[in-house]
């Protein structure tokens, strides 16, 4: 029997029309139980919660007792204390905003408990006046919002080893969220402090132990980072950078330092650890890469992804995200069949510069083999690459920057891998 005309696969695999949904309603199978038999299921006299009362109210919101599984993966270092990162459930999550208990971390020595009261910022270096400023002085600073994500550049880098990592979609790529923040342009502090000519460098240090410091060009420095005092609407958390936190949206999450205390103003970049013995790459060529400051166009199928479980045949969503450092994301495509053929997925609105992108496609699965993928473009041109591109053009010898295209395998049983495709 010949499907109506909206709900004909556009490509290989069974993709259809992203926009299916809203030309025809698709039944699902949960949606086709008789009213009768869901009603004597939730008879409310078989449900305690509507016989008595609930919880009293709370101080603070807490996720529901159900929910418990949807946490942060965290991994430290054995041999340094306070060392180590935790990762954004990014295939338990939905939307684009990021919870704040659930944005990711890393930490070199620990999470300072600082003081707001004796936490002060100290600009200085290549100015005509250099300035301190209490938490309080800054608070009265005018303020603004960037919606944008912060992703760590050794994200997803389990994808240069020569055999597929095995485990949730977020515990591999989820040094990535995506949040609100609120703040004081740095360019208003900056003119303040008065720039001399030749300063061309802005190194960032953080109060934290091991008092991990950056080197950002002047020009970004003045174009849109912002000294986040808000994320989400509440102040930022301690493992996020209470009080003060450097945002440069877009830029690799080393540059967005935490606990803020000093900028200083130079000709020259600091070379420090974290962009020297860090962040520098050998290529194919025998050069380096060095300040690789922009996180290319990357995106991730969350749904379906590893360790999920598809038990029918049928209509289903592939979902996921994509984001681009070098601006707003203008398509993504998704494949069903490894890549032989893509369909244009729909992208949520609202799609915004530098911030975490939602697409969705339908999909009817007919029980066989299946590989999805999906592939982002920017607003440059920049296309999301394969692996075996990405390692043609980067060598074996890589670390940070991995953006390759993810591959999910469907078995027949409905059993989800992750694959190289």
């Amino acid at each position: 029997m010949t499907q109506p005309t909206e709900l004909q696969t556009i490509a290989g695999g069974g993709l259809l029309d992203r926009r299916v949904f809203l030309k025809k309603g698709i039944t699902f199978s949960v949606a086709a139980l008789a009213s009768e038999s869901l009603l004597a299921e939730t008879d409310p006299a078989q449900l305690p919660w509507m016989k008595t009362p609930g919880e009293p109210l709370s101080n603070y919101g807490q996720p529901s007792a159900h929910e418990r599984k949807t946490i942060r993966w965290t991994m430290g270092n054995s041999m340094a204390d306070g060392n180590g990162v935790s990762w954004t459930p990014l295939h338990d999550l939905e939307g684009t905003i990021t919870p704040n208990g659930l944005h990711f971390e890393r930490h070199h020595n620990g999470v300072p408990q600082i003081d707001p009261a004796q936490h002060q910022l100290l600009i200085h270096g290549a100015v005509k006046k250099p300035l301190v400023f209490t938490m309080e002085a800054l608070l009265r600073y005018p303020m603004s919002s960037k919606l944008c994500f912060i992703e760590c550049g050794g994200n997803s880098n389990a994808g240069w080893r020569d055999v597929p990592i095995q485990t949730a979609a977020g515990y591999v790529h989820g040094m990535s969220s995506c949040s609100e923040w609120t703040g004081i342009p740095l360019k208003i502090l900056l003119n303040e402090a008065r720039v001399k000519g030749r300063a061309k460098w802005l190194i960032a240090e953080g109060a934290d132990a091991s008092a991990m410091n950056v080197s950002i060009p002047l020009e970004k420095a003045m174009d849109d980072c912002i000294l986040a005092v808000y994320q989400n609407g509440e102040r930022i958390r301690p493992e996020n950078g209470y009080p003060l936190r450097l945002v440069a949206p877009g830029w690799e999450g080393v540059l967005n330092v935490k606990w803020l205390h000093r900028l200083h103003l130079s000709n020259k970049p600091a070379m420090s650890r974290n962009e020297t013995s860090k962040y520098t790459e050998l290529l194919p060529s025998g050069k380096a890469r060095q300040f690789t400051f922009v996180m290319d166009a990357k995106s991730l199928i969350t749904h379906p992804s590893y360790g999920q479980q598809l038990n029918k045949t049928g209509y289903y969503q592939i979902s996921g995200l994509a984001w681009s450092g070098r601006g707003k994301i203008v398509k993504v495509e998704v494949s069903a069949d490894g890549g032989k053929t893509w369909a244009v997925a729909e992208l949520q609105d609202p799609v915004l510069s530098k911030c975490f992108t939602r697409f969705r496609i339908p999909w009817h699965w007919n029980g066989q083999t299946a590989i999805l993928k999906s592939r982002a473009t920017d607003e440059t041109g920049y296309v999301q690459p394969e692996r075996d591109a990405l390692i043609a053009a980067r060598g074996k010898h890589g670390y940070f920057h991995y953006n390759a295209i993810v591959s999910w395998q469907i078995s027949n049983h409905g059993e989800i891998t992750h694959v190289y495709a």
